[in-house]
C-alpha cells in the first residue's frame, strides 16, 4: 500500500523541508571549515615535504607537491652542520625567562588594577595599556642603547629582561580577575590571609586558564622573536634558534631543505607546548567567549 505524498499533513512536509536544509546548511559549514584548515596547514605541510628534498628538488621548476626522493637525512644534517644545541638551549632560555617574569609581573599588576584602589589607578590603568599602540621597532633603539649602556649585550639578561613586560598581560588577566566574585578576596582576609596570599592561594588557581593562554602566546612570541635577539646578541654563542638559521644562508647560496628541517624541528616545542596546555586553553577562550564557566 504506498501514501500519496500530497496527502501528508502539510507540518510534517514543512519539518522533512528544514531537516533537509539544516543537513545541507551542516554538510557547507563543515566543507567550508575543512577547506580554511587545509589552507591553514598548507605552509606546514610545504615545510615539511621541503625539507625531505635535495636542495636541487626544492629550486627545480615545475614544482612538485611531494618529493621524488625522500631525504630524511636533512634533518640530522641540519642538526650537525651548526651548533644546533647550543641554538635551542638558547631560545628554551629567552622564552622560558621571558615567559615566567611576563606571569609573574602580569599576575602582580592585574591584581592592583583588578582589586586595590589607589588615586590615579583608572589614569595609570589608561597609560599602561596605552604602551600597547607604540610598535616595538620604535623601541629598539632606546632599548638597545640603554643595554649597551648597562653592558649587557650579549647576554641572557639583556636579551629577557627588556621584553619581559607585558601590558597586553597585565590587560589579559585583570578581565579575568574582574570576574572572580570579590567574596572570595574578603572571605580570605576575615581568616586573616594578606593581600599577597590571597593573590597565590586564591587568585592564581582560580585564573589559570588565563594565566595559561598568556603563556603559550608569550612563549610562542618569544621562541620564534627574531629582531631583538639580533639586535641584543653578536656571534653565535648566544643566538637563538631563528638567528641560528640564518646561518644556512651563505655567499654560495641558500640550503632551504636545511631551513626547512631546522624550522620544522624548531616548531616541535611551540606544538608540544600547545598539546600539553590544550585542556587549559580550550577553557581558557571558552570562558573569556562567554561560552563557558568558571
Amino acid at each position: 500500500m504506498t501514501t500519496d505524498p500530497t496527502s501528508r499533513h502539510p507540518h510534517s512536509v514543512s519539518a522533512d523541508r528544514r531537516r533537509i536544509l539544516r543537513r545541507i546548511g551542516s554538510f557547507l559549514s563543515y566543507a567550508g571549515l575543512s577547506l580554511i584548515a587545509l589552507l591553514f596547514l598548507f605552509p606546514f605541510f610545504w615545510m615539511v615535504s621541503n625539507a625531505v628534498r635535495s636542495n636541487a628538488e626544492v629550486m627545480a621548476v615545475p614544482v612538485r607537491i611531494f618529493p621524488e626522493e625522500y631525504q630524511w637525512g636533512t634533518f640530522v644534517e641540519a642538526l650537525v652542520s651548526l651548533p644546533f644545541g647550543t641554538f635551542l638551549l638558547n631560545s628554551i632560555i629567552v622564552a622560558c625567562g621571558v615567559t615566567a617574569i611576563v606571569i609573574a609581573v602580569s599576575c602582580l599588576s592585574a591584581y592592583a588594577f583588578a582589586r586595590l584602589r589607589f588615586p590615579g589607578r583608572e589614569g595609570l590603568l589608561l597609560t599602561y595599556l596605552s604602551t600597547l599602540m607604540i610598535p616595538q621597532v620604535m623601541l629598539v633603539i632606546p632599548l638597545f642603547l640603554v643595554v649597551s649602556k648597562l653592558g649587557w649585550i650579549n647576554t641572557y639578561h639583556g636579551m629577557i629582561l627588556p621584553v619581559a613586560f607585558s601590558s597586553f598581560g597585565t590587560f589579559l588577566l585583570r578581565q579575568f580577575i574582574l570576574g572572580i566574585p570579590k567574596d572570595l578576596d574578603e572571605a580570605a582576609m576575615m581568616d586573616g590571609a594578606s593581600r599577597l596570599r590571597i593573590l597565590v592561594t586564591v587568585i592564581v588557581p582560580l585564573a589559570m586558564p588565563a594565566i595559561g593562554l598568556l603563556s603559550l602566546f608569550t612563549f610562542i612570541a618569544q621562541w620564534k622573536s627574531f629582531l631583538w635577539p639580533l639586535i641584543a646578541t653578536s656571534g653565535v654563542e648566544k643566538a637563538t634558534l631563528p638567528l641560528g638559521l640564518t646561518l644556512f644562508q651563505t655567499q654560495q647560496g641558500t640550503a632551504w631543505n636545511y631551513i626547512m628541517a631546522g624550522a620544522t624541528i624548531s616548531m616541535l616545542p611551540g606544538v608540544v607546548l600547545a598539546i600539553v596546555l590544550q585542556r587549559v586553553i580550550y577553557r581558557g577562550i571558552t570562558v573569556s567567549s562567554g561560552f563557558g564557566g568558571r
